[in-house]
């Protein structure tokens, strides 16, 4: 029952959120998404309503929600077949790593701030500089991402430090947008964005009025008599699920803090189960039983339910002593992500350079799909390779992998602070000589005057 209500409430506040957005100029023109919007009004709710009366449910349901949510997601993502891009360019490859590894950069360099500010603004509230390390799971990768490694974290020891990575990604989302899109609009109005075309009114209120509506959108791949192709497709998910379960408790055989950790993602465990699964049905040759567009919707269907849950997680009262900290810590990691994208965006080396640092800054602050929002309004056609190159950069965002190791061993107990910090500093050195070694660091391309 607390899981039904929980995903009810969570179901309201998106139908609030798609409500509102149709309704009010302020949010079509800022093209907030309605999870969003939910997502915040979701955070109210959980928050005041509670205090007088019993609503049957909590923001601890909320954050299981987040974490198996986003388990379902990467199972989702790698049940889908990738259709092989067309003319493949250098371009697309240059710019695919130049977004990759400034990721990467921003991923080694705002832990180290992060950790610092807690340093010296959480000892009066008992806020230790580890939680700072968060800010990165949250900001570079999301609600689903920061839940994971907060729980891992709190398997060491660390408490709350999922609702405090959480936290980190709901006020993300926030600044994805709230900066994102003016410096959009600045763009379009020095004429810096050469594609921006008119957003027609259904993109602004969010919805497909009738005529627009396609008939078809899924071709069924099974019998419905026999079984929906729908559950046949949530039977494969919940079988990767199981999967990934098992797979977790081999990887906690490992010894030391890896083991745990590595039990720990189970989103990744998911990623696993869903490659060898789909590997299976390729060699049995029913693969096909498997609809690309259908498994992409479940995928988009993960995605705005794990940020609604992602913002009614969130207790204010469990935090509240360290929201001081937590907000010049989110302040201070936007202005960074701004400079840095905007820095290095300028110098990747196109003619699409501006629509790569618009990207680049919604990726940095909430996630792909957020910077592909952003793209979307200098950019509405996809006329340029945008999008492209930021699906192919997830590739190069692996090379953060030293980063999240050198993290949680931190957090393990295995190194000291100060020794992840230096660490996290070589690896932002090395990030930097790569951007050289690539030709993605060049010359300004752009110019805002």
């Amino acid at each position: 029952m607390s899981f039904m209500l929980a995903f009810g409430y969570a179901s309201i506040m998106l139908c609030i959120g798609v409500f509102l957005r149709a309704k009010i100029p302020f949010l079509r023109n800022m093209l907030v998404p309605a999870s969003v919007i939910g997502g915040v009004i979701g955070l109210l709710f959980m928050n005041l309503l509670p205090m007088a009366v019993d609503i049957g449910t909590n923001t601890d349901m909320f954050t299981d929600i987040v974490n198996n949510l986003f388990t379902v997601s990467f199972i989702s993502i790698c049940l889908t077949t990738s259709p092989k891009e067309e003319g493949g360019t250098k371009n697309v490859v240059k710019g695919a790593v130049g977004l990759g590894i400034v990721w990467c950069l921003l991923y080694a360099l705002t832990p180290i701030l992060g950790a610092l500010i807690v340093m010296l603004l959480g000892k009066g509230v008992e806020m230790n500089g580890i939680y700072g390390m968060l800010i990165q799971f949250a900001f570079c990768q999301g609600p689903g991402q920061s839940a994971s490694y907060g729980a891992i974290f709190e398997q060491f020891g660390w408490e709350n430090a999922a609702m405090v990575a959480i936290a980190f990604s709901a006020i993300g989302f926030v600044m994805a947008f709230l900066v994102g899109i003016p410096a959009a609009k600045l763009g379009v109005k020095r004429g810096i964005a050469k594609h921006c075309g008119r957003i027609n009114d259904s993109i602004l209120k969010g919805y497909l009025r009738k005529e627009e509506q396609t008939e078809v959108m899924v071709k069924d791949t099974t019998c419905n008599s026999n079984v929906e192709t729908l559950a046949f497709h949530f039977a494969v998910i919940g079988l990767c699920y199981v999967m990934a379960v098992g797979i977790a408790k081999v990887l906690d055989l490992i010894p030391g803090f890896l083991g745990a950790s590595m039990s720990g993602m189970m989103f990744m465990n998911g990623m696993y189960a869903a490659y060898i699964v789909r590997f299976i049905m390729k060699k049995l040759k029913i693969d096909f039983l498997l609809e690309n567009t259908l498994q992409s919707k479940i995928t988009g269907w993960t995605a705005d339910y794990l940020v609604v849950c992602a913002f009614m997680s969130v207790s204010v009262n469990v935090i509240s002593r360290w929201l001081a900290p937590m907000a010049v810590v989110c302040l201070v990691t936007t202005v960074v992500t701004f400079l840095v994208c905007f820095y290095f965006g300028a110098r990747f080396g196109g003619s699409n350079d501006f629509e790569r640092t618009l990207g680049l800054y919604g990726t940095c602050t909430g996630t792909v799909p957020s910077g592909v929002a952003l793209v979307r309004i200098v950019d509405p056609e996809f006329r340029t390779s945008t999008s492209v190159e930021l699906g192919a950069c997830n590739l190069v965002m692996m090379a953060c992998t030293p980063v999240y190791i050198v993290i949680l061993a931190l957090a393990a107990g295995s190194i000291g602070i100060y020794t992840a910090m230096g660490l996290l500093a070589a690896c932002c050195v090395l990030y930097l000589v790569i951007l050289k070694l690539t030709r993605t660091w060049g010359k300004k391309t752009y110019s805002w005057k």
